[in-house]
């Protein structure tokens, strides 16, 4: 039993009471503790939180890059005329393994397209004009790639920004499947080969993980690279702004930090940022 656990309030909210009703999953209190831990989480201030859009973007607007950084550990030039950061989201999706542990939901993008062909996502990507928050963004973009269906999810929590490569904010945002079952993969062609599922846990684990410093604009990083094999002998590498996101959320769901040095730059970005400016 997952350390996550504790005394269920007496007062019930309405996401939480559908948990209650769905005895399809036999390990629903687990996951009803689960959703009332992390709807108490609040995500360290933002200096962009009311910060407009500006006009650039990741490729065709979905959230893969090799680097990533929350926002709240970088020392960002606050400049809303010269630097605002496009809006996207990522659904961090968990459920119950049948082992009992706390599994998330990643793609593989297809190998047809022109960049990061083959390379380990969650599903996610840039903002609609008409989505209502980033919730919406992410669940929407999931239901697109990989066919989930919002009612489904039970969104739980928003986790601080980051910012990727190409200084998009990317707000990840964390659902629970209650009812794995009930999800049938359905994954997009034009953008996703493989639809599969990792331990949340390993994230903070200093095991099948390896390191790589890299420097930019003379500050050194590290940029963390986690090797995983399936049950069925598929092997994946996680990495970049995946593996940085996956690690903060592993941090916030099981309440202790990595097991190993993050090292997260403390660099100041440039006051212009255009389609070129890139974090190398």
């Amino acid at each position: 039993m997952i350390s996550i656990l504790r005394k269920l309030p007496v007062t019930i909210s309405q996401p939480i009471s559908r948990l209650l009703m769905d005895s399809s999953n036999t390990h629903s209190h687990r996951l009803i503790s689960l959703a009332q831990q992390l709807r108490l989480y609040k995500p360290p201030p933002s200096s962009f939180d009311e910060v407009e859009e500006c006009q650039f973007q990741e490729t065709a607007g979905k959230v893969v890059s090799q680097v990533g950084f929350q926002e709240s550990v970088t020392s960002i030039v606050h400049d809303p005329e010269k630097f605002r950061p496009k809006r996207a989201a990522v659904l961090i999706c968990l459920f119950e393994g049948d082992a009992g542990d706390l599994r998330v939901i990643l793609t593989k993008r297809s190998s047809m397209l022109s960049t990061h062909s083959g390379e380990v996502s969650l599903p996610g990507g840039k903002a609609d004009e008409g989505d209502k928050d980033d919730e919406e963004t992410a669940t929407r973009e999931a239901k697109e790639e990989i066919g989930l269906d919002p009612s489904l999810v039970d969104i739980v929590a928003v986790l601080e920004p980051f910012l990727s490569k190409h200084l998009l904010r990317v707000v990840p945002v964390i659902g629970i499947l209650n009812n794995k079952k009930a999800f049938k993969p359905a994954p997009n062609p034009a953008e996703v080969e493989e639809v599969f599922d990792a331990p949340l846990e390993m994230f903070i684990k200093d095991e099948n993980r390896r390191s790589e410093e890299r420097e930019w604009m003379g500050e050194k990083y590290l940029l963390h690279l986690f090797d995983y094999e399936s049950n069925n002998n598929n092997k994946y590498l996680i990495w970049g702004l995946t593996a940085g996101v996956l690690i903060r959320a592993a941090s916030v769901v099981y309440q202790r930090p990595a097991a190993f040095v993050e090292q997260n730059p403390k660099f100041k970005f440039p006051r212009v940022v255009n389609n070129n400016t890139v974090m190398r």
